[in-house]
């Protein structure tokens, strides 16, 4: 696979799956635009792509902000000339049981994790369905498919995210545009450092291949649904969960 002459923008990219997608992606010969809110761990990646002979730019990026997502992409744009590939990756978590959970809580989740998605492809369908390619690739959860107590507000807008993979890809795909979401299950990541040795040891018993997947495993997966091997895979959802659920 390679993705040659293609610009890819990679958003929450300065930590985790999405660094390891621009690396990745950045690897297989695309041109990568990285962003996040922490341009020093962007600038990190910069150089360390760089360095590797790739190819990349940073642009400090606050999904959240409207205005930011607007400013961010047209100045992507600007700079690369077009955006062909599009990684709606920036999540957060702000957990509690519902009957806790503060309404703050609620819109930050689902703002971060599901309106951003739909405010950075606004940003480059355009150009997309005029050179009639593009890739998008929106980054869901497990828990997006089978819930979590106490995340509701996460497992909502992952579950959105699905819906709206869902919508974009019957939207475009006459235009040789493809939208799948990728769904990791319990990946390595500083988002899961933080849980307790008893429930990564519960977590594993759910998973038939035994281990944490890492976020090279969903960056693996990301770059093949972006490369013209993928070109008749739409509106899927491909799970990255070490069989943590099935079917």
């Amino acid at each position: 696979m390679t993705l040659s002459g293609r610009v890819a923008l990679v958003t929450g990219a300065s930590q985790g799956i999405g660094r390891a997608c621009a690396l990745k992606l950045a690897a297989s010969g695309a041109t990568v635009a990285v962003a996040a809110r922490n341009q020093e761990k962007l600038n990190e990646l910069v150089r360390e792509i760089e360095a590797a002979g790739g190819k990349a730019s940073a642009f400090r990026l606050d999904v959240a902000d409207e205005e930011q997502v607007k400013t961010a992409f047209k100045a992507a744009l600007g700079q690369l000339g077009k955006v062909d590939i599009l990684i709606n990756n920036a999540g957060i978590t702000r957990d509690q049981l519902v009957m806790r959970m503060k309404r703050a809580d609620w819109d930050s989740v689902l703002n971060t994790n599901l309106t951003s998605a739909y405010l950075c492809i606004q940003q480059v369908i355009g150009s997309m369905l005029k050179q009639r390619w593009g890739r998008i690739i929106n980054i869901t959860s497990v828990f997006g498919q089978m819930g979590q107590a106490g995340q509701a507000n996460y497992a909502a807008s992952k579950a959105g995210l699905i819906g709206l993979t869902m919508a974009i890809a019957r939207e475009v795909g006459s235009r040789n545009i493809t939208c799948n979401a990728v769904a990791p299950g319990f990946i390595e990541t500083a988002m899961t450092s933080g849980f307790t040795d008893d429930f990564k040891q519960n977590a594993l018993k759910m998973i038939p291949l035994g281990r944490i997947g890492t976020p090279d495993d969903v960056a693996n997966s990301v770059a093949f649904l972006a490369s013209d091997e993928a070109s008749y895979i739409t509106g899927h959802v491909l799970a990255v969960n070490g069989g943590m659920l099935m079917g």
